[in-house]
Formats: C-alpha cells, structure tokens, sequence
C-alpha cells in the first residue's frame, strides 16, 4: 500500500490540474493501519484491539452526518473487533448511534465474521450474498459481473475487450509511475472494487439505496436462507420480475439478458473508459485530456437526484439541453427507464418514454403498476415510482458518460 501511495504522490501534481481535492501522499500514509493479524473470529476478543479496529472506531466517531462506508474485500474480522470493542465499552444508546452509522459492502462472505456480525447487530446496514468462505459460490455473486467473463463463464452479453491484460496494458500500465504498479491478474480483474464503484459521484447515487443500482450493482432487501433478518442481498420475487435483484439488459449481440452480474457488467464500457481517463489526467495535462459532460436537466445542476410527482396519462418534458462538455466535445443523449430500480416497499411504475436520443426528452406514466407474472391476481394501491435515466456521453477519447437520475413518483389518474 505505501509503494502505491508513494506512486500516487508522484502524480498527484498532475491530477489537481484535472480536479480538485486529491488528498496528500502524506495524508494517505498516515490513514493506512494493519487489521486482526489472523483468521476469523478467533482473531478477535477483548484485549485484541487492532490499528486499523481502532481506525474505524475514530472515523464513525468524528463529527461528520454522513455515513462511513465499509467495503470489506475479505474477511470481516477487523470490523467485527470493532464493533466488539463498542459494545463492551459504550452504552446500548451509543452502540446503537455507532451502529447507525456504517454502511458495510461485503465481497461475500469470505470468513466467519461476517454471518457473525449480522447475528449479533440486526440494526446494521450490510450489503452482501450470504456465502461459504471458501470461494466456491463466488461466481453467482452479482459483484463478478465487473469482469467475470471467462473465468467465472456467468456474464453472456457482456462486452470483454475492456477487462483484459492487453487493454489494461494500453490504457492503465503505461500511464506513468502509478500506472506501472497495476498487477497483472491471473483470475479477474478488480473482483473487489464493485464495492466502492457506487460511492463515486457520476450522477446515479446508487449509494443512497442499493435497489437502486449503479456502477456497483443492484440489490434487493430481504431476507436470505439462513440469516436471523432482512439485509441488502441478492434474490426477490420474481413473481413480480422487477421486486428481484436481476436486470434484464442488451448484450454486444443484441440479445437480453437477466442476471445479477448484468447489473454491473452494463455499465461497463462506462466505468472502464473512466478508469482510462483519470490515468490520462495523471500524465496529460488539461487540454490533452478527456473530461465528463456536465449535465443539467430542468435548470438543476449538480448529480444529486432529481424527483418529480407524475400521473398517469400526463407528459412530463425533461430538458438537458444546457449540459455542456468542458472540452468542446459532442455530446450523445439517451433517456431510459431502468424498470427493476427503486421498487423497495412501493409499486414499480410503467413509463414511456419520447425522443430519448434528444437533449429534452417526453415521460408520461402508463400504469402506477407494471404488471406481475400473472396479471389480475394482486391489486393495484396506492402509488407508485420510476426510475429514468440520463446517460451523456462525450465523443472524446475515451468516451466519457455522466448521468442524472430522474424519480418519478406516479399518482393515479385524478378523476
């Protein structure tokens, strides 16, 4: 991790001419602690505090109202010893409050602390696919869908020539010092790093639910064979089709897909031109870079969610004819509705959509809710939400794509 750090402080110079608030080598080399120097629980204990234990204690301890996200790329006992410790040595009130704020994103459950830590803190937000931790059930996990391709054989209609060592090659070892320290992999590649692809800001915010899906896939809430309450996980109903943790996509091929991995592999092109970019940004300078469209729907700026109220049979116009590219680029429209996002404890909405391949685009709800398996058999109450996404992509190189993500919240038909 220093060696890394060192090679980032090389060309963290270069990045500030393409964004702000790269923090300090320094900074990174002080934030970098050793966890429970053995396996599992039997690592843990009272008297077996560890550095990086300690770490995450101080970082939920710090005036700050925004969550502290966890993303566990093996075993979970270091984050088990510090809740250990909290419990010990708090009140149920400041458990509870220390609890309440840690989002956990697990690359499934890789020993046994994880099973462990659900058991014993129910109130606790964790996404994972409950698992054995030998390895042998991660080619179902919907977290494989990065780049899953031939090794794990689960992603059909997934575009590969962007998860490969040849194009990794050209577009991230050769980049500079930090780019001559990305491994060769032997398996696949960046199998962990679904778990912080939803934090970055491009416009989707799949952070704030998981059901929401984005960069590091969707999930459903509910609970699984075996644990003691509902968490965020894969599975559903498919009874309803989109109550599920699936998406159905378009593969290179033209064909659809269903399945958890497509949730990620969708955006792949995505995610991987924007990995090729910001290795750009640590060698070129400004003018010689690519930079992500800035977008703006309805005269709101910025990449948080837009939400609207919409009834049935009425248009809604969605205008991004302002977004701009920082570098003179053309700019690519596309509105779609993401039918299987949102549908947590409400109805699942059907919108159509008009001109979606034009800068100001037509929505008008159809049905407060789509219909299940078996049309008829379950009323439909109440009201209901849809999800429409607004991809723009630039025509440099690589390609570059921001979002916005448009709520909608579908009311019956006034009469």
């Amino acid at each position: 991790m220093h060696k890394l750090i060192d090679a980032y402080g090389e060309v963290r110079p270069n990045l500030l001419l393409h964004a702000k608030g790269w923090p300090t080598a320094e900074y990174l080399h002080v934030h970098v602690f050793s966890g429970q120097p053995a396996y599992g629980m039997a690592a843990t204990g009272s008297g077996k505090m560890s550095p990086a234990a300690e770490a995450i204690i101080r970082a939920a301890d710090r005036d700050d109202p925004r969550p502290l996200w966890i993303t566990i790329w093996g075993g979970a006992n270091t984050l088990a010893q510090a809740l250990l410790h909290v419990r010990e040595t708090r009140t149920a009130e400041q458990l509870d409050k220390f609890v309440n704020k840690l989002r956990v994103y697990s690359i499934l459950d890789q020993d046994d602390a994880g099973p462990w830590i659900r058991r014993e803190f129910l109130r606790l937000f964790y996404i994972v696919r409950p698992s054995a931790p030998n390895g042998e059930e991660y080619a179902y996990a919907t977290w494989t869908g990065i780049s899953g391709d031939i090794y794990y054989r689960n992603c059909p209609g997934a575009e590969g020539t962007t998860v490969t060592n040849e194009w990794l090659d050209v577009n991230v070892r050769s980049k500079g010092q930090l780019g001559k320290m990305y491994p060769k992999f032997m398996f696949i590649m960046e199998g962990d790093t679904p778990s912080f692809l939803g934090l970055i800001d491009n416009g989707l915010n799949a952070y704030r639910r998981p059901d929401w899906g984005g960069w590091g896939g969707r999930y459903v809430y509910r609970q699984p064979y075996g644990e003691t309450h509902p968490i965020w996980s894969q599975g559903g109903d498919e009874f309803f089709r989109t109550k599920a943790s699936q998406d159905t996509v378009t593969g290179v091929d033209g064909k659809r897909y269903t399945s958890d991995q497509a949730t990620i592999w969708r955006w792949r092109e995505a995610y991987q031109n924007d990995f090729a970019a910001r290795m750009d940004w640590t060698v070129k300078d400004f003018a010689h870079a690519n930079h992500n469209p800035v977008l703006e729907v309805n005269g709101q700026s910025g990449t948080a969610p837009i939400y609207i109220d919409a009834q049935v049979g009425r248009p809604i116009v969605l205008d991004a004819s302002h977004s701009k590219d920082l570098d003179g680029n053309k700019l690519r429209y596309s509105w779609f509705v993401y039918p299987e996002a949102g549908g947590t404890d409400t109805n699942l909405s059907d919108v159509k959509i008009e001109d979606s391949d034009t800068a100001k685009a037509t929505v008008t709800a159809a049905a407060v809710c789509r219909a299940p398996w078996l049309p008829g058999l379950v009323p439909c109450r109440g009201d209901g939400v849809a999800h429409v996404i607004l991809a723009v992509t630039d025509d440099g190189t690589p390609q570059l794509t921001s979002y916005r993500r448009i709520i909608l919240r579908v009311h019956p038909t006034e009469h």
